[in-house]
């Protein structure tokens, strides 16, 4: 259509949420569908939390808030990174959006101009290389292998930087393969990172608090004081609070980037929404004891969907450190014949007969940037991960 801008014809669809609505379809044509390919938590808003959202409207804090956020909330945000994560920073060098997403493409829309580069690991979430290129910039891929557990090699950043480089988009743990990156290993990414003083970081650190057995959390900035002055710090409570719905983004960062993000979204939606902000005040500021519960259900989940699929024909899934994803490699079953007669020749065709065969819904590898895999979220109860588990084992036995 002539009338659309041209900037859509360089933009796709999110594949995890076109795949959440054909399992959504099939399921109101009466199939029973397990769905595994949302990234949310099946777990409910803590109670002290949805309480702090009640008493706000209580209170009538009901009016436009600051284009930033509340000052609470940032307050609330500077005390986190400096108890969590060692970071220093004043008010000023915070903000606020509407999830995570707003915090990025805030990010991107506020720094990057035309043949601006922006190195992408993959498997990537699906939304950075599409927010690059509406932005106007041009993602730069840069493959991780099985073999490394699906992280980022610092040879590798080595060869992906050029004079064009703005930003490297570092995501631990990663959604879409739960990778998360150890400090050492992040220390050898920084060190790369340090001898190109014109590269940005971008850490999306979403999955903070869901890690897993004795692994410990750490972000660049933190781990390379050298970057302090490069690097956006981007957070959220959607995950580890079981807050998707509520639309709460954050990040820390240079003041003039901050600066420059606030006059964009000021153009956009100004502030989110306030009642979630008071919420988010009461995440990041009250009771942490729902964390330890959260992570305990999901390292569970992830032990138990590791061990089904690696027991399934032509499958290999690695055991990730964190999030609530695994990416098992299907490379075994390309070229078989699925139980309909169709020869699967990616990792699109695994996914898409897996549904259609066996009512299980998860993503395909390449929708991420890297096959053939396929995501799997493990973000529901045993009792269905056991059964969708089993469905594919089935599936791929019967795979020719």
């Amino acid at each position: 259509m002539a009338f659309l801008a041209d900037a859509l014809s360089r933009v796709k669809p999110s594949a995890t949420i076109v795949m959440t609505q054909k399992a959504r379809d099939l399921k109101a044509k009466g199939r029973d569908v397990i769905s595994l390919s949302v990234g949310e938590p099946d777990f409910d808003t803590p109670e002290h939390i949805k309480k702090a959202g009640i008493d706000a409207i209580n209170r009538n804090e009901t009016k436009y808030p600051p284009v930033p956020g509340i000052t609470p909330l940032r307050e609330a945000i500077v005390r986190k990174f400096k108890r969590e994560n060692g970071l220093d920073y004043k008010l000023s060098q915070t903000i606020v959006g509407t999830g995570g997403k707003q915090v990025l493409y805030n990010a991107f829309l506020s720094s990057l101009n035309p043949g601006d580069e922006v190195i992408v690991p993959t498997p990537y979430w699906v939304s950075y290389p599409e927010m690059v290129a509406l932005c106007g910039g041009t993602p730069v891929f840069v493959a991780t292998t099985i073999e490394h557990a699906f992280k980022l090699q610092p040879a590798d950043l080595e060869r992906a930087v050029t004079a064009k480089t703005k930003w490297i988009i570092l995501n631990s743990p990663s959604n879409p393969s739960g990778a998360a990156y150890t400090r050492s290993e992040l220390k050898a990414l920084t060190d790369v990172l340090v001898r190109h003083p014109h590269v940005w970081v971008l850490t999306d650190d979403m999955y903070e608090h869901l890690v897993y057995g004795d692994f410990v959390f750490s972000t660049p900035a933190q781990v390379e004081p050298r970057l302090y002055e490069r690097t956006l710090t981007m957070n959220g409570v959607s995950k580890a609070y079981a807050m998707t719905g509520w639309r709460i983004g954050y990040a820390a960062g240079p003041e003039p980037l901050i600066k420059a993000m606030d006059m964009v979204q000021g153009q956009q939606t100004s502030g989110a929404c306030s009642i979630a902000q008071w919420a988010a005040v009461e995440a990041l500021d009250g009771p942490q004891d729902h964390l330890p519960k959260f992570r305990a259900a999901f390292e569970e989940r992830r032990d138990l969907v590791v061990s089904m699929l690696n027991q399934a024909r032509y499958l290999k899934c690695p055991k990730p450190e964190g999030a609530f994803y695994v990416y098992p490699s299907c490379a075994e079953a390309m070229g078989r014949k699925s139980p309909s007669g169709k020869v699967l020749a990616s990792d699109e065709d695994f996914v898409t007969e897996l549904l259609e065969t066996e009512g299980v819904a998860a993503v395909h590898g390449s929708a991420f940037g890297l096959g053939p895999n396929f995501r799997v979220s493990y973000a529901t109860s045993n009792k269905l991960l056991e059964e969708a588990c089993r469905k594919i084992q089935k599936f791929c036995a019967e795979l020719r």
